[in-house]
């Protein structure tokens, strides 16, 4: 990956709050049930590298190219695994560039950092997480697994 793609906390780069937003609202809820997109803008704009919830940009010569979230929970049956890596996204034409293993590694250092030992994921494509240390802690159907991403205070 091209080493001009900087991570950084959301709230340290207000510019790319809209736009990222619209990245997380266009993956998963542009069909329309569920959150919108002001819903979500208003809810990354209260995020910090300090507590939950925390947002990852990845961004390049200005424009936004991926990002990740910490979040308490993302399943409100499952209220006690926390916290939750959410909303990964990397544009499409990032993809498969190392853009999305280095937003994961840098929230599972920045999770380490708060405190965390582990994080849970929701995902339909465990490979990408299992390649990075995940593990299926439930498979809840044949296309949908919730993981389990142990965290160490080295975490890569």
């Amino acid at each position: 990956m091209p080493a001009s793609v900087h991570i950084d906390h959301l709230c340290r780069q207000p510019q790319h709050l809209v736009a990222t937003a619209r990245l997380i609202w266009d993956e998963f809820w542009s069909d329309g049930q569920g959150l919108t997109e002001a819903f979500l803008a208003e809810h990354l704009r209260g995020t910090s590298p300090d507590r939950v919830p925390l947002s990852l940009i990845a961004h390049r010569e200005g424009r936004l190219v991926g990002t990740v979230n910490l979040i308490d929970n993302d399943d409100a049956r499952r209220t006690h695994l926390h916290p939750w890596l959410a909303a990964m996204v990397v544009v499409p034409n990032w993809r498969g560039r190392g853009v999305g293993t280095r937003l994961v590694n840098a929230l599972a250092r920045d999770a380490a950092r708060l405190g965390f030992r582990e994080l849970f994921l929701g995902t339909d494509g465990p490979g990408f997480y299992t390649r990075l240390g995940a593990q299926v802690h439930e498979r809840v159907n044949e296309q949908f697994s919730i993981l389990r991403l142990p965290l160490t205070e080295s975490a890569p």
